[in-house]
């Protein structure tokens, strides 16, 4: 019987072999999500057109050892690229801005970093998005966000926690409490102010129309996520001219 595994990776092998691509590039963080995407793909297309890309930038010891660690599991040799010099410099460059646009110079940098190799290389982009974080946003525009393939994009959180363990990823990378890594001590969690087992029963019960087990105002500000976030999940809306422009002013 066909597995949820083997439904993503051929997914993936159709996906790949219509862009006539030789493999894929993934940003590898340490984190569940990029793990379980690292292991459908070398599933789907064999460890040697996989190619993982660990980039720390300021970040923690932990992290970069994670990383390294889902890297080994799958028998994969993981790319690392140091971006703290880069993002150091960024923000030396740049206008002062809010902590939060600097943290996404980080996923940021990663995108170009992924991107370069992907081109280098014939690959394509895979990002490590779920369904719960893709639909409140939970996400950098142009940055985690900018990617070729979503192979997670319909799991919920506890969905790929389970798919983690059915593909045997070291139970630490299981266990660890989600971060995107933007500064010392962030967790998910702890930035969208709920759990990723609220926000999935929310969400669920959304598209089901019965939110009656949540709470009104819980439920309230997860609808104004989605709302507000739409504009991270579409292309760039194109202004559609009604008549020629021989026939308008210019100014």
């Amino acid at each position: 019987m066909a597995t949820l595994a083997d439904a993503i990776s051929e997914w993936l092998r159709e996906r790949v072999s219509d862009a006539r691509a030789d493999g894929v590039a993934v940003g590898l963080s340490g984190g569940i999500d990029s793990a379980v995407v690292v292991a459908l793909a070398a599933r789907a297309l064999g460890p040697e057109r996989v190619t993982p890309v660990i980039m720390p930038a300021n970040s923690q010891t932990e992290d970069l050892e994670d990383a390294r660690l889902v890297a080994r599991s799958v028998g994969i040799d993981a790319l690392e690229i140091e971006l703290s010099s880069a993002f150091q410099t960024m923000i030396e460059t740049l206008p002062s801005g809010t902590d939060l646009a600097v943290a996404n110079i980080k996923p940021r940098l990663r995108m170009i970093t992924l991107y370069h190799i992907a081109n280098t290389n014939n690959l394509m982009v895979v990002g490590t998005g779920n369904k719960s974080e893709l639909l409140v946003g939970y996400f950098t525009k142009y940055g985690d966000g900018g990617v070729d393939l979503l192979p997670l994009g319909s799991l919920y959180k506890h969905q790929v926690r389970d798919l983690a363990r059915a593909l045997g990823i070291p139970d630490r990378i299981i266990q660890r409490p989600p971060s995107a890594g933007l500064w010392a001590g962030q967790t998910d969690e702890e930035e969208m102010g709920l759990t990723y087992e609220e926000l999935d029963g929310i969400i669920d019960g959304l598209e089901r129309g019965d939110t009656s087990g949540f709470d009104h105002e819980t439920v309230r500000r997860v609808e104004q996520m989605i709302s507000r976030s739409a504009h991270k999940r579409a292309l760039p809306p194109v202004f559609t001219l009604s008549k020629p422009v021989s026939m308008l002013e210019m100014a």
